[in-house]
């Protein structure tokens, strides 16, 4: 799996986890929700992403994403 591809997937897990917690746990768990959909933001402006960081030191080689 490419890099691109773990982000999205990533993403996308962390925002349905979110989703699950402010439906079952507490509606402050929306602030968490609203932490990804800002990052997701920022990242996409200035190319830098702490996840991605992490994910390329775990071994993860940049690519393509839909090929």
């Amino acid at each position: 799996m490419c890099l691109d591809r773990a982000m999205f997937a990533f993403a996308g897990a962390m925002i349905l986890v979110s989703v699950v917690l402010t439906a079952f746990v507490s509606p402050l768990f929306v602030w968490f929700t609203v932490f990804i959909g800002a990052n997701l933001f920022q990242s996409a402006f200035t190319g830098i992403c702490p996840a991605a960081m992490i994910m390329k030191k775990l071994g993860l080689k940049p690519g393509k994403a839909f090929q």
